[in-house]
């Protein structure tokens, strides 16, 4: 099993920036692509990008292309988000998750899933 866990979540005004981190342990060899998905009340789960560990190959939403940006370091087994020009409409909880397959964008080829972080863009 791979096991994941987020942090780096927090309250931030608008216009500022956050980096979240995804450590991944366990049987992280059978994992391929982690992603990066977020949910805010009362909306669906929503895809935001996605790396591969071996590669670097990379995936965006159309929504944050520009404004976040996915990256990882192998030899840590942890995956980063990096949110710049945070908008209020960016308040969700954020997770990551991992896929054996390349570059997935739907919620439903991914498992398992971390916890989830928070993040909170507000003046």
């Amino acid at each position: 099993q791979v096991q994941l866990v987020e942090s780096g979540g927090g309250l931030v005004q608008p216009g500022g920036s956050l980096r979240l981190s995804c450590a991944a342990s366990g049987r992280t060899f059978s994992t391929y692509t982690m992603g990066w998905f977020r949910q805010a009340p009362g909306k669906e789960r929503e895809f935001l990008a996605a790396i591969t560990w071996n590669t670097g190959s990379t995936a965006y939403a159309d929504s944050v292309k520009g404004r976040f940006t996915v990256s990882r370091d192998n030899a840590k087994n942890t995956v980063y988000l990096q949110l710049n020009s945070l908008k209020p409409e960016d308040t969700a909880v954020y997770y990551c998750a991992a896929s054996p397959r390349n570059l997935p964008r739907r919620s439903y080829e991914y498992d398992p899933w971390g916890q989830g972080t928070q993040v909170t863009v507000s003046s």
